[in-house]
Order: C-alpha cells, then structure tokens, then sequence
C-alpha cells in the first residue's frame, strides 16, 4: 500500500472538484446496488498518466460539459484495496486497470476507459471524450 502522505495530494485533485471517496467494498456496494442515475467512478493510481492525462482530463470533462454524472467518485488503487476490488468486480468483463474510468447507469456498467484509453493521450483528448460520453448518458 502506498502511504496516504504520497497519494492525499492525489486524491484531492479529484476531491475537490466534487469527487466523494469510496474507501471500502461496502462503499461500492451500497451506491452501486441503490443508485438511480448516473455515477462516474475514477480508479485513482500514482502513475503519470494519471497524473498528466487522466485527472487533468476529468477535471477538463466537467468544466466543458453541460451534462454531468450525478455522482462522482474515485477509489485508489495501491491504496483502496477492498474498494477498488469491488469497483473492478462492477467493471468485468474488463481486466484490472488502474487508472481507469467507469460510467454507471442505475448501477449498471454504460463506459469504461481502460489505461490503454489514458496511456499516451493527452488530458484534452481524454477530457473531449468524457464529454461526449456525459453528453450522451448523463
């Protein structure tokens, strides 16, 4: 696990544009299994794709956008173990990836962006496509 002194100023790129914290699998759970309307997850991750393309993008995504997620939310992977494991069981038939994305519609799986969507793209590539995807299912 990654000590929460590396990754607080990670998370708060998210945390403070609205972003609420799933912590745990029942964090997940709760939400997912109850939820009416859209909810965008972000699997939080170290690396420098998401620090220079994925939270940048999703930062951009819901300044341009007229529609958004009515909840958004982020676990850490290396950090949210349990949590992130749920997130990943909501997300198959896709692999593990971190980071990743997922759009959910009353619970269920409508998007995701696998790492090899982030990796080697620009935040305003990735930032442009979830605007599409809000504006389509948001």
């Amino acid at each position: 696990m990654y000590p929460e002194e590396l990754v607080a100023p990670m998370r708060s790129e998210l945390t403070e544009v609205g972003f609420q914290e799933f912590r745990t699998a029942d964090d997940v759970d709760n939400h997912l299994k109850s939820h009416k309307g859209t909810t965008f997850i972000v699997i939080n991750s170290v690396c420098g794709c998401a620090a220079g393309a994925a939270r940048p993008g999703v930062r951009s995504a819901l300044e341009k956008s007229s529609k958004k997620p009515s909840t958004l939310a982020t676990v850490f992977a290396g950090n949210d173990t349990e949590a992130v494991k749920k997130v990943r069981e909501y997300t198959l038939p896709y692999p593990p990836s971190s980071p990743a994305m997922a759009l959910f519609k009353d619970g269920e799986l409508v998007h995701f962006l696998e790492r090899h969507h982030i990796e080697g793209r620009n935040a305003q590539l990735i930032g442009d496509h979830l605007v599409e995807v809000f504006e389509h299912y948001c």
